[in-house]
């Protein structure tokens, strides 16, 4: 063995291995050969690994830094066979030594490696080894069976319908092909013991009661099939809820998972041991059989979720918006009131943008990384803009509160905010952008426009300065309230800015405690599978612009008085209007209702004027109506 471990002391004199780095001899100096490796003599190289694994099979099953070196030694291979087409003998010794570290003793070894984020990846990479070496097999008919796994390539013609491994535990029907295609199927009960059960919903590779309860079936064809139904034998026919799957690579940031997008599950009252799919696409399949709710149920309930919360939110902060461009100079005339209504337009805005940025983003998900990155950029941008300025708020509340007598300008107190509520999310967020970027790292590639986690832990760089805020700000009320209710609330502010301080108080008080909590449930989605903690997170999350109308906007009595006294004028506005355009045609035709209007007229302009004054009363009465 070569290599080392790691241990900790325990006890005096007594060490406890924790991790185990060595490698089997042999092994390491076949990788060493295998990095500079001529490509004529990889079938006898292949052949050298085959055996030694076969011999050392024992000392193997154990030793999770040798599979990892014999993973790493398959993978040079397969991309060697690039360029050259691979044999049956070939093909046969990659299958037999891809046998040796995928056996049931070595299915402990697999789930250790699986659950470690340092080699979680490795089973992923064997899979699109084997996939890789396939693609190069010569175009003829092969068939090759060893102790765990089988290979068929043959040329095929719509409609197909076959049997394969063991026992015919697997069939394949392909309806339609434009032309004559190769097939080639590989069924391994390795890769069984190999792939972990983790998914997108799911990330813990050793979910409890979930299972891959068939075989792990992996096909290629050399031209494009729209269609494909595969039927599977059920293993253990205790479990239910079972899930047709496909081992997507790019799941997890590149690390890899069970993905059911285009799979459907058949089911028929006949079949009680066989599990039907149907599958819109060729790559390695199986059936993932779990007691819990199908995912992919889960994901719609929280889909219909979101973008109906998301719906409602985008119309509450347009309607937010609009109200206070109509109110703005009535409600706005002291400095406090001014700052107040500057924070929750901003507020506003934000959380708009970003909405906004978060549809655009889930429309651009498979587009690339450069469409998702940018939305993900002015998402986080925006987000952490809106926690900003609720810390802005909470700031004006605390100087107001205990500066009553100092007096900050306007536009000292503009500057502040903008550049507070504005420039410090644009820093951490290009921050955040250039520590991440060159380890591809920024984003959940391939699923989600969002800051990654399972790789660079790029969403602390929004959940450390948006729950912080939280805190402080909580910490900001109970300063204040400690102050007010120590010297009553009229001692502690100038009279004209109690109103606009109390408002600010309650929108602290329930939209801070609000967004912490939900943003508070969002970490709980990623170290919980609970469909609870998701449907939470998904409903406040959704909604947020609903709050902010209703407890930064509606619930303030004086944008209410605003806004009736607003309206109430515009109404009193339109009568007079119809009532002056009605004057001339109605004094037309009823002359007695025309004197009678000049006598009041004359009465109320001119009171100390006697009645023999009465052309120069009617002069002044016809003069009227042109000024």
């Amino acid at each position: 063995m070569v290599g080392y471990q790691v241990a900790q002391c325990n006890l005096p004199n007594l060490w406890q291995p924790i991790y185990d780095y060595c490698v089997l001899r042999i092994f390491a100096s076949l990788k060493d050969e295998a990095e500079n490796l001529q490509v004529e003599n990889l079938p006898q190289f292949m052949a050298n690994v085959r055996n030694n694994a076969v011999l050392q099979i024992q000392n193997i099953t154990d030793s999770p830094a040798t599979i990892l070196t014999i993973v790493e030694i398959l993978k040079i291979i397969s991309s060697f066979s690039q360029t050259i087409l691979i044999n049956k003998p070939l093909m046969t010794d990659f299958l037999k030594t891809t046998d040796v570290i995928g056996s049931d003793d070595t299915r402990d070894t697999w789930v250790l490696l699986n659950k470690n984020s340092t080699t979680m990846n490795a089973s992923s990479e064997l899979l699109n080894s084997t996939e890789r070496i396939v693609r190069r097999l010569r175009d003829e008919s092969i068939s090759i069976l060893t102790n765990i796994s089988s290979l068929n390539k043959t040329s095929i013609t719509a409609p197909f319908s076959g049997t394969f491994g063991e026992n015919s535990s697997s069939k394949i029907n392909i309806p339609v092909t434009s032309t004559q295609t190769s097939l080639t199927v590989i069924i391994s009960s390795a890769f069984n013991n190999v792939l972990p059960v983790r998914n997108l919903t799911y990330n813990n590779s050793s979910q409890t009661g979930t299972s891959i309860n068939g075989d792990v079936v992996l096909i290629e064809t050399n031209s494009t099939i729209n269609n494909i139904s595969l039927a599977f034998d059920i293993k253990n026919k205790t479990l239910g809820s079972p899930q047709c799957v496909f081992w997507n690579f790019n799941l997890l940031n590149g690390i890899g998972g069970w993905d059911s997008t285009g799979c459907q599950l058949k089911k028929f009252a006949n079949e009680t041991e066989r599990i039907t799919c149907e599958c819109n696409h060729t790559t390695s399949f199986s059936i993932l059989m779990s007691p819990f709710t199908l995912d992919e149920n889960l994901a719609i309930v929280l889909d219909y979720i979101t973008y109906i919360g998301v719906a409602i939110s985008l119309g509450s902060l347009v309607l937010c918006l609009i109200i206070e461009m109509i109110i703005w100079k009535s409600v706005t005339r002291n400095d406090t009131s001014y700052m107040r209504h500057v924070s929750i337009v901003n507020i506003a805005v934000s959380l708009l943008i970003a909405n906004i940025c978060f549809i655009i983003g889930a429309a651009v998900v498979k587009k690339g990384v450069g469409p998702c990155s940018t939305a993900t950029f002015f998402m986080h941008f925006f987000y952490l803009a809106l926690f900003f300025w609720m810390f802005l708020s909470a700031l004006l509340l605390l100087y107001r509160t205990l500066m009553v007598f100092s007096r900050m300008t306007r536009g000292a107190m503009m500057a502040i905010a903008f550049t507070v509520g504005y420039g410090a999310p644009l820093i951490i967020a290009v921050i955040t952008v250039a520590s991440t970027a060159g380890s591809q790292g920024y984003i959940q590639k391939d699923y989600n426009c969002w800051l990654n986690w399972s790789q660079t832990k790029a969403l602390l760089a929004f959940v450390i300065p948006a729950l912080t805020i939280v805190a402080i700000n909580l910490l900001v009320l109970i300063v204040v309230l400690c102050k007010m209710l120590r010297r009553g609330v009229n001692a502690t502010t100038q009279p004209d800015e109690k109103h606009p301080l109390m408002v600010i108080a309650r929108c602290v008080a329930i939209l801070t405690p609000l967004f912490g909590l939900t943003w508070g449930f969002g970490i709980g989605t990623m170290v919980s599978p609970n469909f609870g903690i998701h449907v939470v997170f998904a409903f406040l999350n959704s909604l947020q612009g609903f709050f902010i109308l209703l407890f930064g906007t509606l619930l303030d009595s004086k944008v209410r008085e605003a806004l009736v006294q607003r309206f109430s004028l515009s109404n009193l506005s339109s009568i007079r209007t119809r009532s002056t355009s009605a004057g001339p045609s109605s004094s037309s035709g009823f002359p007695f209702f025309q004197r009678l209007r000049k006598r009041n007229l004359y009465n109320v302009s001119s009171p100390k004027m006697s009645s023999s004054n009465s052309d120069t009363a009617t002069d002044s009465y016809a003069a009227r109506p042109l000024l």
